[in-house]
């Protein structure tokens, strides 16, 4: 269990990166600096969440400190290799569920991780089916939970993952927005990378 004794840096904003790090024991603080989200049209799609992470490290890592390392992560929900960002507004919160809907996505949630020396690169894929939603459900969903900070429009953690997903294929907390399980055995491996 050597992954619990490092000291990480989060540089995330996420609320639900924190609360995942928190849930499975892991020691860190956060510290965060804006970065430039875009990336080229030619980029695969399965490949832009761990560019993303990738560059968020390049901008961050001058607030790495001695003996801990550094961990980034950008997710990004795919739909007909279409990526879903963060919806701007009311329509296109909605235009992005209905695009969802009854339908199966990937959600592909990139990290990466470095002491400064070394920096390892990976991502986590997860597949989820949602059930078909009236207009009626997808207006409740945006006007109760306001999902404009979300990828893809949606929180699994709320209403619309209780009620409305149908099966997953990969992991949850992958689709949270950090594959815990890739996390945890990298710094287990932390010596010999």
């Amino acid at each position: 269990m050597k992954a619990l004794n490092y000291e990480l840096i989060l540089s995330s904003k996420s609320p639900r990166r924190s609360q995942l790090l928190s849930e499975a024991g892991f020691k860190f603080v956060i510290k965060t600096k804006d970065t430039d989200e875009s990336f080229s049209d030619e980029l695969n799609v399965m490949d832009v969440a761990p560019f993303l992470a990738a560059k968020k490290m390049e901008e961050a890592i001058d607030l790495l400190e001695p003996n801990k390392i550094m961990l980034t992560a950008d997710s990004v929900v795919i739909v007909d290799n279409i990526i879903l960002n963060k919806p701007a507004d009311y329509e296109e919160a909605m235009q992005m569920l209905r695009l969802l809907n009854n339908k199966s996505h990937i959600v592909v949630t990139g990290i990466c991780l470095s002491d400064g020396t070394k920096k390892v690169v990976d991502k986590g894929i997860s597949y989820v089916t949602f059930k078909n939603m009236t207009e009626e459900e997808m207006d409740f969903y945006v006007n109760t939970y306001k999902p404009y900070d979300k990828a893809g429009s949606y929180a699994i953690q709320e209403w619309i993952g209780h009620c409305k997903i149908e099966k997953i294929e990969g992991t949850y907390s992958n689709i949270m927005g950090l594959p815990v399980y890739l996390v945890y055995d990298i710094l287990n491996n932390w010596d010999s990378i």
